[in-house]
């Protein structure tokens, strides 16, 4: 830190997400001593405007994160891997984007709306959540603290763009026609896929990310989860159709008040206007936006709500700088790294 600015480094400075983290720190006027930005070699050489200056991408080394405060990594599961440690070995705080650490018993798993308090336990690597599990958690933290969840059924409409700029070429490609599904069994163009599967347990890795990912950061171990995740030919934004069960009687009323009290969501519920959140609406900004609110009386404490967020900002980026601005708020610099 140098006269209350930081040092800031964004790993994977050359993807979607790494470009969309250059912009929410300008936008956000983070406090910005120098910004250093880092990918692999086949990003570097490349420029990204910043304040109005075009700062070049270096090739990550063993030495980048020398007098580096806080560096916010989106650079793939091989950067979390082996530069994540490297770089908390050297006093600088990392923000992986990534999945690598996430579900590691020492490191936090943070959504700064929902469980700030955990990054005080923070040893030198703070996980950023997969962009699904990020915007359904901010609707489901105040329903927990009013009404207790009882069960979670969820249902995802996700952009093409949560696979990053191969995923948005890919889609780009396959619309004009230039290739069919590229070395892949379905096309994404006009279609719905679902995401890599690994096993024989019939779920996606998106799916069994979300499951594991809801239940730690809002500490609810044994929640019951349903959740099946889909992939759709857009551009931007994620969607998701849930549905809640609440251990404490609910009604539209009381739902509809608790959710306007969360920070960071913002509600548009007038389907009869036809207002309601859509990825159109949420791209840009950095809220979680929810709609479609109604009662469901297929059981006793039961209710719809319809859940969207931009996953490049608040699913991503904005929420590893919100990440950041925590850190800077609680002062909480000092670590020592299990790694």
């Amino acid at each position: 830190m140098i006269d209350g600015k930081y040092n800031i480094a964004v790993v994977g400075a050359g993807g979607l997400v790494g470009r969309t983290m250059v912009k929410v720190l300008e936008e956000r006027k983070f406090p910005v001593n120098e910004l250093f930005l880092f990918a692999t070699e086949r990003s570097a050489g490349k420029k990204v405007n910043y304040n109005g200056k075009d700062i070049e991408i270096k090739k990550i080394n063993k030495d980048s994160f020398k007098d580096i405060d806080i560096a916010l990594f989106s650079a793939g599961k091989q950067a979390s891997m082996d530069e994540a440690p490297l770089a908390a070995k050297s006093g600088c705080i990392v923000i992986d984007n990534g999945s690598y650490w996430r579900m590691h018993e020492k490191v936090p798993l943070v959504v700064p709306e929902v469980n700030p308090d955990a990054i005080k336990e923070h040893k030198g690597i703070i996980a950023n959540p997969n962009c699904s599990t990020i915007q359904l958690v901010v609707a489901l933290k105040p329903i927990q603290e009013h009404f207790g969840l009882k069960r979670v059924v969820v249902s995802t409409y996700q952009s093409i763009s949560g696979a990053g700029q191969k995923g948005v070429d890919k889609l780009m490609s396959e619309i004009n026609d230039k290739n069919e599904a590229s070395g892949q069994k379905h096309k994404v163009a006009f279609n719905t896929i679902f995401h890599e599967f690994v096993d024989d347990s019939g779920f996606s890795i998106e799916e069994t990310k979300m499951l594991n990912e809801i239940r730690k950061i809002m500490s609810l171990p044994e929640l019951p989860l349903a959740v099946t995740c889909v992939r759709l030919p857009t551009l931007g934004g994620h969607s998701e159709s849930v549905n809640i069960e609440t251990e404490k009687s609910l009604t539209l009323e009381a739902l509809r008040e608790c959710l306007s009290l969360q920070k960071g969501l913002t509600i548009i519920d007038n389907p009869k206007n036809d207002e309601y959140p859509t990825p159109q609406i949420a791209g840009g900004t950095d809220d979680v936006y929810v709609g479609r609110i109604r009662m469901d009386d297929s059981v006793k404490n039961g209710a719809y709500l319809w859940v969207v967020s931009d996953n490049l900002r608040k699913g991503a980026a904005t929420n590893a700088v919100q990440i950041a601005e925590l850190l800077v708020e609680k002062n909480l610099f000092e670590f020592n790294t299990f790694v």
